[in-house]
């Protein structure tokens, strides 16, 4: 069938419409750092007690006071990296409580309205381009990255709303103008027909799988990248060190939160590889009559799969938590991005369908 050219107009037109959109809204997801409410709280002195806990624990200070006399004020574990006491106070060197880090202010209500609006362009973006080519819109490497940039949006949307850590919006939606600003500029193609190999039912079944679990893995791995930040600044706010970007680090969920928050993803993620894989080698058994034939893509999507299993399979046997997980995470992050970019683009092989000159 002929290329719909309006639709692909209009498909690109969705996509300018969605980095403006997601641009803004990560203006608004900074504006909330630097001048929300909890940004604004930070503008009070660290040991200043919080005024509704004065009057909690001057009322247990009189109570405690008549029954048993002075002794030790009880803790209570705070949303940051301090103490919080009873009296409203901070135990000796650490830092003050951070604020509520799922609170909305006004800042983030704005992000998440430039969100929305930027991924149902987004969406009408992907749909246009499937519509003006007449298949599924994700068989060149323009056309994966828009697909997969969509689906980590759409998926971190949902966990943002879910969890409600509205304050990692920054550090997802901040990568994914940059992806889409370079699919648009540096590796846009026009929309156009599939080499022959392409023109089958398994490019919807294989290549979708592969494109969804891609998008959590994306999210997945930059879960991990802030969680290696925020729970580095975490040990050296408790270790009384200087520590740098207090206002981010402090209303951003605390380290161990974001850290489930990946391993939840790439739950959901790698059984969508593992399919992916298993629906790509019997394609390539009707294709070029071999299930697996080691070629480079083949090899380096079973290297992501298998640093991605050790991955899943370290935090559920050997108890492997925290930064010792998150290397691992990012390292088949690491590989699935060698194998995108690299294999794709430079070596040639018989998945070379990348559509670049």
């Amino acid at each position: 069938m002929p290329i719909n050219y309006g639709m692909a107009n209009l498909s690109h037109y969705a996509y300018v419409a969605t980095v403006v959109a997601y641009a803004l809204a990560v203006l608004a997801f900074a504006g909330d750092f630097a001048f929300g409410r909890q940004a604004l709280g930070q503008l009070r002195p660290a040991r200043e007690p919080a005024p509704e806990l004065v009057a909690v624990g001057a009322a247990a200070a009189s109570s405690d006071a008549a029954a048993a006399g002075p002794g030790p004020t009880p803790a209570i574990p705070g949303e940051g990296h301090g103490t919080r006491t009873v009296a409203g106070g901070v135990t000796p060197g650490t830092r003050a409580p951070s604020p509520d880090s799922r609170a909305m202010g006004r800042w983030v209500q704005v992000a998440l309205v430039l969100t929305a609006l930027g991924l149902a362009a987004h969406i009408l973006g992907v749909v246009a381009r499937g519509l003006a080519v007449h298949r599924v819109p994700w068989g060149d490497m323009y056309e994966f990255v828009t697909t997969v940039t969509c689906v980590a949006v759409a998926f971190f949307f949902f966990l943002m709303l879910r969890y409600r850590a509205y304050r990692l919006g920054l550090f997802v939606l901040g990568p994914v103008v940059i992806l889409l600003g370079i699919a648009e500029t540096v590796i846009y193609t026009p929309a156009g027909q599939l080499p022959p190999a392409l023109q089958s039912y398994w490019l919807a079944i294989h290549v979708t799988s592969i494109t969804l679990a891609t998008g959590a893995f994306v999210v997945a791995a930059l879960f991990g990248v802030v969680y290696l930040l925020a729970d580095r600044h975490a040990k050296r706010a408790a270790a009384g060190l200087p520590t740098r970007a207090d206002a981010i680090f402090r209303v951003l969920p605390v380290p161990k939160v974001i850290d489930q928050l990946a391993y939840r993803t790439v739950i959901f993620g790698f059984p969508l590889w593992t399919f992916g894989i298993i629906a790509g080698a019997i394609w390539a058994d009707e294709a070029w009559g071999r299930y697996w034939g080691w070629d480079p893509t083949e090899t380096w999507a079973f290297i992501t799969w298998v640093v991605y299993a050790g991955y899943l399979h370290a935090r559920a046997t050997a108890g492997w938590r925290g930064r010792r997980s998150a290397y691992i995470q990012l390292i088949g992050f690491g590989c699935l991005l060698f194998n995108t970019v690299v294999i794709s683009l430079l070596i040639k092989g018989l998945h070379s369908y990348a559509g670049l000159s």
